[in-house]
């Protein structure tokens, strides 16, 4: 099977990151899809400061949620398990919001009268910056001395995917997307016969992740780029929908999804990139493999996404003046707070000597002092970039 992170990258673990591409409304949305895109990537953002939170102050921090980093048999206490299995949430859901997002982007540019090219040429530069953050910004406080490829790598790649795919009718690019997910551990397999079993550095990069001395793949680019995908299709036919029927049809699409998941973890078979259960236990059935994304991990995680992404849609249809402050704010500056949520993390372990040498408590505590001291730096970054629309907060 392929190479995946070492124990080497733990510290730097599943990388979940914001939406690479957001919706750039900086004030409460207007419409009940908006305002639920916004509480929806709000959520992971919180979610993903628990893992990030475990990964820099949690000595039982578990991470075996791949075919390379987990033995049968291992151990898998509930508590800190669950603590884990519950942030893989973010990673999909970024992503697939990351479609979304550019696909109203797009559509609003093109309402505009902006030029293909002009829109083309800021997706490409947008994309290459933001996988360039991978090392040149989150590597050397994630993990010093190697070179990280991981959700920025993926999202930024995406982008600059998006420049070609996007001129593609939805319908083919839906169904190209699902081919990739639901096939995916097929092409994996073939991809590494024909490498002789071991990926070369391409492989890596678009399939399967990988380790070559310094470098560590965790993202492989083609898995995650079919999300996106899948979230630009939804982001082409959101604004020609109500906002009933939206969430109708996400209710319908999660439960398949979950259905998918039940049969295929049931099945214990092809779906699971060779990490099977070991018995019948939840724990067991939850643990799967996120390196790379398995079939069984994308249909649930993006189940999930849909039934959550649907009651907030709900609720903001119900009572359109609703709020969620935090939640709105920390989706509306996504990025931003990614950017800064992972140094303050390392800096508080370290500053506090609890570095790798506390628990669950101190985890759940310095995700709240996390999200508690990055607010309102986001608040003001909303307003900085409300001010200066076309300066280089469009590009964060």
């Amino acid at each position: 099977m392929t190479a995946g992170p070492t124990p080497q990258t733990t510290r730097a673990s599943a990388m979940t990151a914001p939406s690479g591409a957001t919706v750039d409304r900086l004030s409460p949305a207007a419409t009940p899809r908006l305002a639920a895109l916004d509480w929806m990537r709000g959520l992971v953002m919180i979610l993903m400061t628990v893992d990030h939170a475990s990964g820099e102050f949690n000595a039982g921090r578990l991470m075996t949620d791949g075919p390379t980093l987990y033995h049968a048999g291992t151990p898998l206490p509930a508590a800190q398990f669950l603590t884990r299995w519950m942030t893989h949430l973010c990673a999909p859901t970024f992503v697939f919001l990351a479609g979304t997002a550019l696909a109203l982007s797009v559509d609003r540019r093109r309402a505009a009268g902006e030029p293909a090219a002009v829109v083309d040429g800021f997706l490409l530069r947008r994309g290459l910056l933001i996988a360039a953050l991978d090392p040149l910004w989150m590597s050397w406080v994630l993990a010093p001395g190697l070179i990280l490829f991981q959700v920025l790598y993926a999202i930024g790649g995406s982008l600059v995917a998006m420049v070609l795919l996007r001129r593609i009718d939805v319908r083919w690019l839906a169904a190209g997307a699902l081919v990739v997910v639901l096939g995916g551990e097929a092409l994996i397999g073939g991809a590494l016969a024909a490498s002789g079993g071991t990926p070369n550095l391409a492989v890596a990069l678009l399939l399967t992740g990988g380790q070559f001395g310094r470098l560590v793949i965790a993202y492989p680019l083609v898995p995650w780029l079919a999300i996106m995908v899948l979230g630009w299709c939804f982001g082409r036919v959101l604004p020609t929908n109500a906002p009933a029927t939206v969430a109708r049809r996400l209710v319908v699409a999660g439960a398949a999804a979950l259905v998918l998941f039940l049969a295929v973890r049931g099945a214990n078979g092809y779906g699971n990139l060779l990490l099977p259960r070991d018995d019948g236990s939840i724990v067991q059935w939850l643990h799967v493999s996120k390196y790379p994304p398995s079939l069984a991990y994308v249909a649930l995680e993006l189940g999930l996404m849909a039934v959550v992404l649907a009651a907030f849609m709900a609720r903001a249809r119900r009572n359109r003046t609703a709020e969620i402050p935090v939640l709105l704010v920390l989706g509306q500056t996504a990025l931003f707070y990614y950017l800064l949520h992972v140094h303050l993390l390392a800096l508080g372990a370290t500053v506090s000597g609890l570095e790798h040498r506390g628990g669950l408590a101190s985890t759940y505590v310095a995700t709240l002092a996390t999200v508690a001291v990055l607010y309102p730096l986001c608040v003001w970054y909303r307003g900085y970039k409300a001010a200066h629309p076309t300066g280089w907060p469009r590009y964060v």
